[in-house]
Formats: C-alpha cells, structure tokens, sequence
C-alpha cells in the first residue's frame, strides 16, 4: 500500500459510536427503560450486523471502527436482558400479526404490517438462531476477520471532563473500561472515543499510560491559530503526549447529520416521529406495550417524511431504499472530490474521519443500514478511495505534525454546555465527594488484603459509583425527558455507595443485602477492580 502507483488517492475512517446507559431492573418484571436497548437492537445493531454478515458473504473487503462502551456490552451480555429481549420480540410479532388482520382493506397500510412482521421475524431469527442470543459475539466474530476494529469509551460514558477535579476517577473509568473490554473481546483496544469527545488538556497522559495508542477530536480541538497544521484535520497528529489524535471531518459530518442538508431528512425517507403507539387507539395498542400502560413507540411507523405538512404519505420501502443508494453515491463522490482536492499537496494520502452514533443508523434514521451497505459496496468498486481502520492508517502512515488539542466536545456550541448547565449542574459535587470517599476507601486497604466479603462491598462501591457517574443523566435532564428516571438512578446510586462505606467502615457488611445489590447493579462482574479509584 506504500506503493504510490497502487495505493488509493485517500482514505475513509468510518466510526460508529455505540452507547446506551446501563439499565437493568431485575426487581421488576418489566421496566419501561429497559426498551431503550431493545429498540436499539432490533432498529440498529442487528441491521448492521446483518449487513456485516451479508458483506462478508459477497466477499465485499471493508473497514469500519466501531467503539463499544462497556455499558452497553455489559447489557447485550446479560442474560436477563436477553431472555427479556426476546419476549419484547414476540410482543411485537404478535402486534404486527394484528395489523395484518387490521389493515387488510387498506392496501398500503396492510403491505407495511406484512413488512414489519417479516422484519421482526428476521430480528428474532438473526438474535437467537445465528447469534445464540449474543450479539457481542458477532462484533467479536467481525474483528476477528479484520473487519472491525472496536475500540472503547469510559466504563460508563462518563463526561470526563468534569470529572477531572478528583483525578482516581477519571482513572477509575478508563481502566474499568479497558479490563471489561479486553477481557470481553479477547484483546485490549488500541483506542478510545471520549464520550462526546470531551477533552480536556493533559488528558492524553493518562490515556498514554493505560497503553492506549490514539483517541478522537472534535473538529475544533486541533483546528485552532496555535496549530498550525499542513494537513488540517486530514491526518492523525501527535499530542504532547506522543497521542494520535484523529479530528472529526465536518464535510462528512454535515451530510449525514445536518437536520437542513443532512441525508436523514429526505421525503421519503421513514418518518420517526409518527408511531402506531400513538397514532392509534390506546386500549388497542395496550396489550402489546409495557406493563405501566404508557404510550410508547412500537417500532411499527407507517409515514414518509413526506415534508412539513401534516399531511404524511404512506411509507414505500423500496423507493427508500433506491434513495438510499443514491445518497451513498452522493457522499462516496463528495469524499473522492474532496480528497483529490489534497492531491499533490501531502505526502501521504489524506484521512477522511467520519464518526456517527451507531443508533443513527435504523433508530433514527431507519434506513441508515441500507445507506452503510451501499457505501461500503460503492467503494468496493472504485480505486480512488479506501476504507481504514486508525491502527492500519498509523501503522502505514504515522503522524508527523504536533498539536495541542484544546478543551473541546462535538455536543451542542462545541463545549461542555449541555453537561453542566443549570438543569444538572447540581450533580457535580456529589460525584466529586463520592469520588473523593471511594479514593478514601481504597487508600484504607493500602498494604492490607481485604478479606472476601470486603473486597466484593469494594467493588460493589466502586459499580455505584461508576452508574453515579453516566454522561446521560445530566443529558437526559438537560433535553427534559424522563427526568425523573435520571434524577432516581443518580440518588439510588449514591445511596447505596454510602450504605457501602459506612458498612466497610463499620465492619457491619450484611452479606445478604450485598448479594442484593450485586444482583441489581451487576455491571463488569468478573473484572471490577476497585484498586482502579486509588
């Protein structure tokens, strides 16, 4: 590939980000939360597992950076959520057997209730026959063949930044994160997305020495008058800590997330937004949702964007799915233009970082997959650009420009606004004691073995804390939804990491009410190492 007469003109890093906040509710025989990670399996993972397999089966050669954040694997491992999973399937092959019955007079209606019960079949048939129920160890089976390379986050998406004030946090997170990970996949991870790539300076020296290799920017953090850099954002650069830094391509980005010029808000693509769970009767629609009897979405949309107007159109599938080849078209030719517009400039073929939330594709924007599909294929069949993995560009290309990546995120204005604002803001000192305790905690076994039961209240501890910390809560109560939810975990979390101080402390530890909450927050079991908070 070094070959200059062979090599491709640049290169595409497609990087998909995959999150979602642990929730887990055994003591309940359902939880409303909970389908938030079904709905991202049936409506992301397993469409973009299904067109991983489907490449691999053409022999289609392809490379996609997918970051996993432990929280999420932890859940796809469980078997609760599982066993739970497929019982959320069968609800909805049920419903969708009724609106076949329901919509036999109305033929457009009627064709996407057979559509639906086809693909829910297929997701049943995808996750407990050719899955066995783990999806985890499908991504394991695509980095094995060298299709993936998965990197991580923080152990629970924490908003690094703001935690930076007690140092053994922050630590607590990545090395919590980089155990569960390596031990899930078999390897540790080379790299590392920075929860809505939150950065603050210095922080490539603790990433440096957990052994990882590069991280990723937003646009913003290298492009700044201080750096001034021959090839922009498209290369890799070094940080003070001799860090690979991959900065995001705003071009690439713009297209596919843009509400005004992204691909997404085409006419006739699905519209999200118009559910049978709201769009029809209630005491219809009741026996199929969850058991609080609240309107939720159902997966089940009969609506094209149409546009603004109220008026929406039935959903055509197959002219969505023709507009979806047309975009991946679109964005293939844009890329190469923009490359070639590098040429004879560099030195070295020019890097294109596209990163995405992995729940765009088939939750938001349901026909993400078909689009991903078709660009891998599109690219498959030209010689001007390539795909790439980070660890394959560097090991070609290593970085030769210097930078100081500067506090930054890719959420809303560029910083840490929509983290720290004055609907959250009152979360902040609560973390930081906690912090501070459970450092206090591990410092008063220095040089002494925790007996057993001590070391399992210890770690235990140290999973409340973890779940305390999750970037979503503070989300969730800045976009105003499911407040209360966020609010609870947040007081459950750090009520139960002070019961655990105080019984560590006291010698009082009540095996049975600890047996309890190692059934209910069970996050990392066979790697949780509370030495990682000292």
């Amino acid at each position: 590939m070094n070959d200059r007469k062979n090599r491709p003109k640049g290169f595409l890093c497609l990087v998909l980000h995959a999150h979602l906040p642990y929730v887990r509710h055994p003591e309940y025989e359902s939880f409303l939360e909970e389908d938030w990670l079904f709905e991202a399996i049936t409506e992301s993972y397993i469409p973009l597992l299904d067109v991983f397999d489907n490449l691999i089966l053409d022999n289609i050669n392809f490379r996609v950076t997918l970051s996993l954040s432990p929280s999420l694997v932890c859940m796809l491992e469980d078997s609760l959520l599982q066993e739970r999973y497929v019982r959320h399937l069968e609800k909805l092959l049920e419903l969708s057997e009724t609106e076949i019955s329901r919509t036999r007079n109305d033929p457009d209606f009627h064709l996407l209730a057979i559509y639906y019960y086809r693909l829910f079949s297929r997701s049943l048939a995808i996750f407990r026959d050719r899955y066995n129920g783990r999806l985890v160890s499908a991504f394991k089976k695509f980095q094995d063949l060298g299709a993936l390379e998965i990197i991580t986050t923080s152990a629970t998406h924490a908003m690094i930044p703001l935690l930076k004030v007690e140092p053994s946090a922050v630590k607590g997170q990545i090395f919590t994160a980089l155990d569960y990970v390596s031990n899930v996949f078999g390897k540790a991870p080379a790299g590392i997305w920075l929860p809505e790539c939150a950065y603050y300076q210095g922080l490539d020296r603790l990433l440096h020495d957990a052994g990882l290799d590069f991280f990723f920017t937003d646009t913003h953090a290298i492009d700044t008058p201080d750096n001034s850099l021959l090839y922009g954002t498209l290369a890799p650069v070094i940080s003070p800590s001799e860090m690979a830094v991959f900065a995001r391509d705003e071009a690439s980005s713009r297209q596919v997330w843009s509400s005004s010029e992204g691909y997404p808000g085409d006419p006739d693509y699905r519209e999200f937004y118009r559910d049978i769970g709201f769009d029809l009767d209630f005491d219809y629609i009741k026996p199929y949702i969850h058991d609080d009897s609240v309107r939720v979405n159902t997966g089940i949309k009969y609506y094209r964007i149409t546009g603004n107007a109220d008026n929406k159109k039935p959903y055509l599938p197959d002219a969505a799915a023709y507009k979806a080849g047309l975009h991946a078209g679109d964005f293939l030719s844009r890329r190469i233009k923009q490359i070639e517009s590098c040429a004879g400039r560099v030195d070295r073929p020019p890097l294109v970082v596209a990163p995405y939330d992995a729940e765009l594709f088939g939750h938001w924007w349901f026909e993400g997959p078909i689009w991903l599909d078709s660009l891998i294929r599109q690219i498959s069949q030209q010689e001007s650009l390539s795909m790439i993995t980070p660890s394959e560009y560097l090991s070609i290309y290593p970085p030769r420009e210097k930078a100081v990546p500067v506090p930054s995120t890719w959420g809303m204005n560029g910083y840490y606004e929509f983290w720290l604002n004055e609907e959250n803001d009152w979360i902040y000192p609560h973390l930081h004691q906690t912090s501070r305790r459970m450092r206090g905690l591990v410092r008063r076994f220095d040089g002494i073995a925790p007996d057993p039961l001590e070391e399992r209240a210890l770690n235990q501890a140290a999973r409340s804390l973890l779940l305390a910390q999750s970037s979503d809560w503070a989300f969730i109560m800045k976009t105003g939804t499911t407040v209360d939810y966020a609010y609870r975990r947040i007081k459950d979390e750090l009520a139960r990491f002070y019961y655990l101080e105080d019984a560590i402390c006291q010698g009082s530890i009540d095996p049975q009410r600890l047996a309890a909450l190692e059934t209910m927050d069970n996050i990392f079991p066979e790697t949780m190492n509370y030495k990682h908070f000292g």
